[in-house]
């Protein structure tokens, strides 16, 4: 089979995986290049292209699997061994010389390789390491790797793929042991924990050493990541988003990425429907609040709230059913209870706490800093006034921020990825595109 081919087989196969980001490294190949008579690609975050498709993922990596022959038989999975579909299997030599190629005509700034088990997990994990061998020692390529650790591969081969990659991830596929169980009888919770464990504990070691020697070889530098897939199986946004802290905290994890499932093939044993993309998107911005925010997952869903609401963001319901923290006085509130209130982000709270020491805050100074007032002023005090002195209690909040969020188009209903050339009269404005890649409210 022609180079290609395969290509165009296993890239197709990869875009399922979307836990793919190229920020988190900043090692220069400039150095690397002078030590070993020259070189190709860098890792700092001026060398990494980030080209974000309308769904999040980033475009400027070449993302492929090195196999779809795979021996599993995950029913949400498209490469199921079960499933119908034509195969194909890169050879290590192949990577590296399609990743240089592809580096060399700047189609791509760096590479995202995952596989299918070809035969088991080891020997798919060394094929990889060949392949990313190949790309380091042979090529010089000094740019952004990530590497997708196959569950159950032996913990030396684990620390070998990290030490020849940028980042490294073990997708944790399903929210529940149950599940696992259920939809991936190969795959159990230990053959995916035990890796995750392993790379985080090479990452706090690497960190010990880089300390007493800074020229100590590196390990997964931009941390690990997982995937989560929503919508195949029955568990509640308040399951998801609980397992989401636990990880954070057990794995120290860079990012937890979730995907809404896609039918694919004939899974009988799964929900035939159209990918839950708006719950999807709640799960990312309750995400954001967790790891930027200050939030903790117990308060954002509780026993009577076990899933987002659809019509307004996970912030915004916080503090609907939160009235006694409301409202924020911001001439004297701390940072903390800043980012708390609608409508204000990291970047407006640190404005405001600055701005604070030169004087008096009024609504006018708000609207100049960044604050979204149409939000914030629901909750939000100036010297004891109330925006434009208007009349607040629990159910007007809630209604208007509605009405609010039905002035959008609908996410449910527009669901098409953005094009790179649509009439650029009709794409947003440039602030409200950063604000959607960056996740502020």
């Amino acid at each position: 089979m022609e180079v290609m081919d395969k290509l165009r087989i296993l890239a197709d196969s990869a875009k399922y995986d979307v836990a793919c980001t190229s920020s988190g490294a900043d090692r220069s190949g400039k150095k690397a290049a002078i030590k070993d008579g020259g070189g190709f690609g860098s890792a700092q975050s001026s060398g990494i292209c980030h080209t974000f498709t309308g769904d999040g993922r980033c475009v400027s990596l070449l993302k492929i699997l090195m196999s779809n022959m795979c021996v599993f038989d995950c029913q949400y999975c498209v490469n199921r061994t079960s499933n119908d579909v034509e195969r194909a299997t890169f050879t290590p030599e192949e990577i590296a010389e399609l990743t240089m190629n592809f580096y060399k005509r700047n189609y791509i700034e760096g590479l995202f390789l995952s596989s299918a088990v070809i035969k088991d997990a080891d020997r798919t994990t060394e094929l990889m390491i060949r392949a990313l061998s190949l790309l380091r020692n042979k090529y010089k390529f000094h740019g952004y790797i990530h590497a997708k650790a196959i569950p159950g591969a032996d913990p030396i081969l684990i620390r070998r793929l990290g030490a020849l990659c940028d980042r490294i991830s073990v997708n944790i596929e399903l929210p529940s042991e149950k599940s696992l169980k259920l939809l991936a009888p190969d795959k159990t919770k230990t053959s995916i924990l035990a890796p995750m464990g392993e790379i985080s504990s090479g990452i706090v070691q690497n960190k010990n050493e880089l300390a007493l020697y800074k020229s100590a070889p590196r390990f997964a530098p931009a941390g690990q990541s997982t995937q989560m897939i929503v919508g195949a199986t029955p568990e509640t946004d308040r399951q998801i988003m609980a397992l989401t802290e636990g990880l954070y905290k057990k794995f120290n994890l860079k990012r937890v990425f979730f995907s809404a499932y896609i039918p694919v093939g004939n899974a009988l044993m799964l929900p035939n429907a159209k990918p839950p993309l708006l719950r999807e998107h709640r799960l990312y911005q309750a995400d954001w609040l967790l790891r930027f925010y200050g939030f903790k997952a117990g308060e954002l869903l509780d026993d009577k709230n076990q899933n987002f609401d659809e019509q307004l963001d996970p912030k915004c319901s916080w503090a609907v059913r939160n009235p006694q923290f409301f409202p924020v006085e911001i001439n004297s509130a701390d940072y903390e209870m800043l980012l708390r209130v609608p409508g204000i982000g990291v970047r407006s709270a640190k404005r405001i706490v600055r701005a604070r020491r030169c004087g008096g805050i009024d609504f006018d100074r708000l609207k100049k800093m960044g604050v979204v007032l149409k939000r914030a002023r629901f909750f939000i005090v100036c010297n004891g006034k109330y925006f434009e002195n208007m009349k607040v209690n629990q159910y007007n909040i809630e209604e208007n921020l509605k009405f609010l969020a039905a002035q959008k188009p609908d996410f449910k209903k527009n669901v098409n990825q953005l094009s790179m050339f649509d009439n650029p009269a009709l794409l947003p404005p440039k602030t409200e595109t950063i604000k959607s890649l960056t996740g502020e409210f």
